[in-house]
């Protein structure tokens, strides 16, 4: 048969050996006779096979129960996370108002009060109401950044600021009629205080809250901040001189605020003024307090005064040996090739409002 067959029947005859009654003493001693030695009948069965059977029913009770227990008990309850505690945004210390030239220009409000111009975002403008209340925010920094004298590499104490103002017969009114810097330049000036411990102001740490509330204090952080004092009893400030110091200083926050119009006025600086010209500028520009050795600086001034400052009272071309001529020339080339913009065309108005009255001599007769 098959083996399987075979096998199958073995183990039937060892189960039937198992639990069938003794065999008759012939049987067992004709068993000897033909085969191998074998267990004794009388030996003991295995303890699996004999207990088994009364076990199996106390182990199936037990599962019966464990499963009715699980079937039985309550289902679990979603328990949902905590909701996160979101802390509201802290209150900006200094609100913004969002405004054009003219706006800024007709600003009246008591106290001191901050502009985004509406033009260039990057652009923001502090109106104060005396020219004291500007110098103590911002005389330092002036020094700082581009007075001529005065260190590049720390900040002056409040003596040494003092010295500076005094020596060019100023007062901290009159140091400066408008102020203008850069972002960078602003954040180096509260980091070297920082560093060498200059006790600062009042006034100038509310200058700190502020720039930190916009964020200037990024390495990345590209911006202008300028100043201008409001119409008060000074006789210096006017109705008129307000507009000129604005117009001037805006020009600068747009060079702070706009790197296409920064590489387009060294482009100005360089090519379209002569060398002679540029000379001129800077001795003008040194006779006046600044730092002639900075180039930065230098074409900063000189597209402010010669393109945006109208006012004889601040700027006439004959302070820096230009004729009347070459300067309408140099105008009308700086707007042609100019970046358009805010700043274009308002240069664009007063170039129509203002032409020349005579013809403009050929470059071949320049000064």
């Amino acid at each position: 048969m098959p083996v399987a067959m075979v096998m199958a029947v073995a183990a039937g005859a060892g189960l039937y050996h198992w639990f069938s009654p003794a065999a008759p003493p012939g049987m067992v001693e004709q068993a000897s006779s033909t085969s191998p030695p074998t267990l004794s009948p009388l030996a003991s069965p295995p303890l699996a096979p004999l207990l088994a059977p009364p076990l199996a029913a106390p182990l199936a009770q037990a599962g019966a129960a464990t499963i009715a227990l699980v079937q039985s008990a309550p289902p679990a309850i979603a328990v949902s996370p905590p909701e996160p505690v979101i802390s509201p945004p802290k209150p900006r210390e200094f609100q913004i108002e969002t405004g054009d030239e003219a706006r800024i220009l007709e600003n009246t409000a008591t106290g001191r009060t901050v502009f985004r111009l509406s033009g260039n975002p990057g652009i923001l403008v502090l109106d104060f109401t005396s020219l004291r209340d500007q110098g103590l925010m911002l005389n330092r920094v002036a020094a700082f950044v581009e007075k001529s004298g005065a260190p590049r590499d720390r900040i002056l104490t409040d003596a040494e600021l003092d010295i500076i103002v005094r020596r060019g017969g100023e007062t901290v009114e009159t140091f400066y009629y408008g102020h203008d810097y850069g972002a960078a330049s602003l954040a180096r000036f509260f980091s070297l205080a920082d560093r060498d411990n200059i006790r600062l102001l009042e006034s100038e740490e509310t200058l700190r809250r502020l720039l930190q509330q916009e964020g200037w204090f990024d390495p990345e952080a590209r911006g202008g901040l300028l100043s201008i004092p409001q119409i008060t009893g000074d006789e210096r400030i006017g109705k008129a001189n307000r507009a000129v110091i604005l117009r001037h200083e805006l020009s600068h926050g747009e060079y702070f605020a706009n790197p296409g119009y920064a590489a387009f006025v060294r482009h100005f600086w360089r090519n379209m003024l002569t060398g002679a010209e540029r000379d001129r500028i800077r001795r003008y520009l040194r006779s006046q307090g600044y730092d002639a050795t900075i180039d930065e600086l230098m074409e900063n001034e000189a597209q402010a005064y010669l393109m945006f400052t109208y006012s004889p009272d601040f700027f006439a071309p004959g302070m820096i040996g230009m004729s009347r001529a070459r300067l309408n020339e140099i105008r009308a080339a700086f707007f042609r090739t100019m970046p358009g913009g805010w700043l274009r065309d308002g240069l664009g108005q007063y170039l129509a409002e203002n032409k020349p009255s005579s013809p403009i001599k050929p470059a071949a007769a320049r000064p």
